[in-house]
């Protein structure tokens, strides 16, 4: 009995815990639901969609699909593994896919990813472990809509509001890793799911510290508190030193993600082009890089990736011009006794936002321009701010993907409630180039359309474009077979291990 306990008090000695910080509480743990990027973070790693990216996001491979073929141009078969069980033991089938796809098309539930699904027309269990999806045309990214973490029948089948469900706070999925505990403002803990279909994670808890205060989140990992995080420019260039980086490894490449100002286009001064054009030409985009990120970033030119096929190397960042901005202004109707006047609404939970924000201010003022700011806690920027509308101009980010679709942000139909086209975007030439391409299977085509509409939406700022920071990411050097890909560090955290090193 005494040697029982002893092995008992020895492997609890051994259990590994992985810290990390998020900046806000999560909203809601529903992959279906989670709009903001606390949520989606946590959920990633307790649900699971049919398919995801390798770690070269370059290729779509199987997750809860073992395999998956196109039977038509419109036909896409997905082959489950056998395998798979929800987190409370019960068997996943393709019950819970069709349930997933009736559930995110209910009338019941407000989701913009409703929008990834608009191209289907049916879905089919086949069988226990065979699932038919039928699309209403060739869809350009039909297996990327499949990556939406899949929800329990058995568990949500008699849900009436799915919007103000417990199982948002506790949530039962396929993953890695399952919710042990949710303490608002403080842990967020995950534990290792035993019964995981790909085999046991090999790190056992990992505990997510809500910490809203950006010099907080620096302070708790520079003293190892944190095992992986992110430095900002300024961070690694001038308060970190050779002792961290003995704790500490960098990984450091462009991240998948674009910061802009966005224009409330409900708005009469917002609507007025000229007006748009003169703030775009009254801001310096590479006095903003040069400032805030010391050479770790590059001034963005549009709404797509650098890297990939979409993006068009034509369309150039306007260089700053105060004279013209002054000129448009006036011809606007605006001058010195009557200057035009908004406000900026952006987060604290960037520490490099609210720097930025400040930084647009002095810019716009050279051109007589009158801005205030505002700076918000995250959750309350979302739902005072900009779920519902009240705002005159945004400073946000916004992912970027190597297959963008353009339908979320900038069609017409996704200005509406849960939609992501929150500024009010609407062209009828970009919302025709949009239905055009979702259509398309042919690559070169394509990118072809997509640069066109690269170049149009740039022409009319809805957005002003700023830069795209480099992703400066660290880890703790116990942590072992981290491997950096193009997609990041995470993609195998199943077999990160923590050593005594």
């Amino acid at each position: 009995m005494r040697y029982f306990y002893l092995l008992i008090i020895f492997i609890s000695l051994q259990a590994s815990t992985l810290h990390l910080s998020t900046s806000a509480n999560p909203s809601r743990l529903n992959p279906i639901l989670a709009t903001d990027s606390s949520s989606s973070e946590i959920a990633d790693f307790i649900f699971n969609g049919l398919v995801k990216y390798d770690k070269d996001s370059s290729t779509i491979i199987g997750d809860l699909a073992k395999s998956f073929y196109f039977e038509n141009n419109t036909t896409l078969i997905f082959k489950l593994h056998k395998n798979v069980k929800w987190q409370d033991g019960e068997p996943f089938s393709s019950k819970d896919v069709v349930f997933t796809y009736e559930l995110i098309n209910s009338k019941n539930v407000v989701s913009p990813y409703t929008a990834n699904f608009r191209m289907v027309k049916s879905v089919e269990a086949v069988d226990s472990n065979t699932v038919k999806v039928v699309y209403k045309k060739p869809y350009f990214k039909a297996l990327e809509t499949w990556m939406m973490g899949i929800l329990p029948y058995h568990i949500l089948k008699d849900e009436q509001n799915l919007m103000n469900s417990s199982f948002n706070t506790h949530p039962v999925g396929t993953g890695a890793y399952k919710l042990k505990q949710l303490e608002y403002s403080k842990d967020i803990v995950l534990s290792a799911n035993d019964d995981y279909f790909l085999g046991r994670p090999k790190i056992d808890e990992i505990i997510f510290h809500v910490i809203p205060d950006p010099m907080t989140r620096f302070l708790m990992l520079k003293s190892a508190k944190i095992d992986v995080g992110s430095l900002e420019p300024m961070e690694f260039e001038r308060q970190v030193d050779e002792s961290f980086f003995k704790t500490f490894k960098k990984y450091e490449d462009i991240a998948h993600a674009y910061t802009y100002l966005g224009f409330n286009l409900r708005k009469k001064k917002f609507q007025d082009p000229r007006v748009r054009e003169a703030l775009s030409l009254a801001i310096d985009r590479d006095e903003l890089v040069d400032i805030l990120f010391l050479g770790h970033a590059r001034v963005c030119t549009g709404p797509f990736l650098p890297t990939g096929s979409a993006f068009n190397k034509e369309v150039k960042a306007p260089k700053q011009n105060i004279q013209k901005a002054k000129e448009l202004l006036r011809e606007a109707g605006y001058d010195e006794k009557h200057p035009l006047t908004f406000e900026i609404a952006t987060s604290n939970s960037s520490s490099v936002r609210p720097y930025a924000a400040q930084i647009l201010q002095y810019q716009l003022h050279k051109a007589g321009v009158k801005v205030t700011l505002r700076v918000m806690e995250w959750q309350a920027f979302l739902n005072m701010v900009v779920f519902p509308r009240k705002f005159d101009t945004v400073l946000l980010g916004w992912s970027l993907s190597s297959t963008p679709d353009p339908y979320l942000l900038w069609h017409s139909d996704n200005d509406k409630k849960g939609g992501f086209n929150f500024i009010g975007y609407h062209n009828k030439r970009v919302d025709r180039e949009i239905e055009m391409m979702q259509n398309m299977v042919d690559r070169d085509a394509l990118a072809h359309v997509w640069q066109s509409i690269f170049a149009d939406i740039v022409q009319d700022n809805p957005y002003l474009f700023l830069f795209i920071p480099n992703n400066i990411a660290v880890a703790n050097k116990k942590i072992k077979n981290i491997e950096p890909s193009p997609s990041g560090i995470w993609h195998n955290y199943k077999d990160w291990e923590m050593t005594d090193e």
